[in-house]
């Protein structure tokens, strides 16, 4: 089996007690696969954890991560036929898997989901051709870089006209009951102004596509957080020899979800050529969007990159592990009170999936007489695409309302919603009618500057 991911990492994975059984076929993904060891914690209605948000839904246990091994097991095995990647029931196993990464962490065996699903896409790809909805997603990057202000005009057209968003449905797949984000009036720009002292060095700030082209405050509040805490900010430019040096860097998760892995790899070479001087020189790199930094520090390894990958896992930060890393290192922030009500905070199931929530509320302790409750929810539903494509637009309000929007609805008008997820923020806001809020951006309206 030619895979279109690197699975190397399984190479010495074995045939002893970590596995009931490895596939005839399909190599080291074949053994990625094995290693669920049955254990069906992702099988669980009710406690804290990701795991696993469409069984939660269902209750039903063909959409549970074992559900989905035992299917991959069947189908490298041969017993889906020889083409099991365009069949009916390996795509209907992994309907509703919204690449939560929850079962990497929460499952014992770290099953992962993910990485298995954006292989299975990649090679449904290869047998029946990238979907038309796919490419319009997983082009997004591209169509927002070159073509924003078009993109801006026919979303905001489409979320006004009824007649258009039923169109769309139909043409496309988009749910019409669903908003869709349109780009900002005016994207990220780096400020012209002279940088001011910085005692604490230089940081890296990797501007992804949504905090450039749909929430540039997200990135302009981190930099004046990041400055005022003794640091000279620079967002992360393409290399100097980069084919498309106008359009701005992207870690290719548009594209690996939707299992256009070539086309995520081209992406995220180009964020490697532009990081190569900053990797040289130790130069931290800090990150807005959970899914987005989470790529250069795991899907970057499955895209074959290089050794280089691994010095990036050690030099890049989510926004709010940097702050308490260098807290420790004696950086201060100088903080005021909110003054506001009890917040509510909800974490995005990347930053869950690797423990990232204890900086995130570690953070939000320095703001002075500021309260807040950790939301326990699952996924928000939202999780980049899958909210908006017709066919689970009902799941992914199902799982809105597990727990996610009740505790907000519940919640004081005027208290806080914090999501650092885009996908979350979009989900919150079109279930709730709540604005929910970064965490840069809280810190930034906390300075007392």
């Amino acid at each position: 089996m030619k895979t279109h991911l690197d699975w190397s990492a399984y190479d010495t994975y074995g045939m002893g007690d970590a596995f009931s059984g490895v596939p005839i076929s399909g190599g080291n993904y074949a053994k990625a696969v094995a290693v669920c060891m049955h254990n069906r914690q992702c099988q669980r209605s009710t406690g804290k954890g990701v795991m696993c948000p469409s069984f939660r839904i269902t209750g039903d246990p063909a959409h549970s991560t074992e559900a989905r091994v035992a299917a991959f097991k069947a189908a490298l095995n041969g017993e889906l036929g020889e083409n099991p990647f365009a069949g009916a029931e390996l795509a209907a196993v992994m309907d509703l898997c919204v690449s939560c990464k929850g079962c990497k962490k929460e499952c014992p065996s770290a099953v992962d989901m993910t990485l298995i699903k954006t292989e299975f896409l990649a090679q449904r790809n290869d047998a029946l051709g990238v979907p038309r909805r796919a490419r319009l997603f997983g082009n997004l990057p591209a169509w927002v870089g070159h073509h924003r202000r078009a993109v801006r005009g026919i979303v905001r057209l489409r979320n006004r006209s009824r007649l258009l968003a039923r169109i769309a449905e139909r043409l496309l797949g988009i749910a019409a009951d669903r908003p869709m984000p349109p780009p900002a009036g005016t994207p990220f720009a780096e400020s012209k102004t002279a940088p001011a002292e910085a005692p604490r060095g230089e940081v890296l700030l990797f501007v992804d596509t949504f905090s450039h082209h749909f929430e540039p405050e997200v990135a302009e509040a981190a930099t004046a957080v990041l400055s005022a805490a003794g640091y000279g900010v620079r967002a992360l430019r393409p290399a100097a020899d980069d084919a498309e040096l106008d359009r701005p860097l992207c870690c290719g998760r548009t594209y690996l979800s939707t299992g256009q892995v070539e086309r995520a790899r081209r992406e995220a070479k180009r964020v490697m050529a532009a990081l190569r001087p900053a990797i040289a020189a130790g130069t931290p790199i800090v990150g807005l969007e959970p899914s987005c930094l989470m790529a250069l520090r795991d899907e970057f390894y499955s895209l074959g990159l290089g050794a280089e990958v691994g010095q990036v896992g050690k030099q890049a930060f989510l926004f709010e592990e940097f702050l308490v890393r260098e807290a420790a290192r004696g950086m201060t922030l100088p903080l005021k009170p909110l003054n506001r009500p009890k917040a509510l905070l909800h974490g995005h199931c990347h930053q869950k999936a690797i423990g990232a929530m204890k900086s995130v509320r570690k953070v939000l302790s320095w703001i002075p007489g500021f309260e807040f409750d950790l939301i326990d929810a699952t996924c928000c539903g939202m999780a980049g695409s899958f909210g908006l494509e017709a066919e689970h637009y009902e799941a992914s309000k199902a799982m809105a309302e597990l727990s996610l929007l009740p505790t907000i609805r519940a919640a004081a008008p005027d208290a806080p919603i914090i999501a650092d997820g885009f996908s979350c923020r979009h989900q919150i806001q079109d279930g709730s009618g709540r604005a929910a809020t970064h965490v840069a951006v809280l810190l930034r309206d906390a300075l007392d500057v």
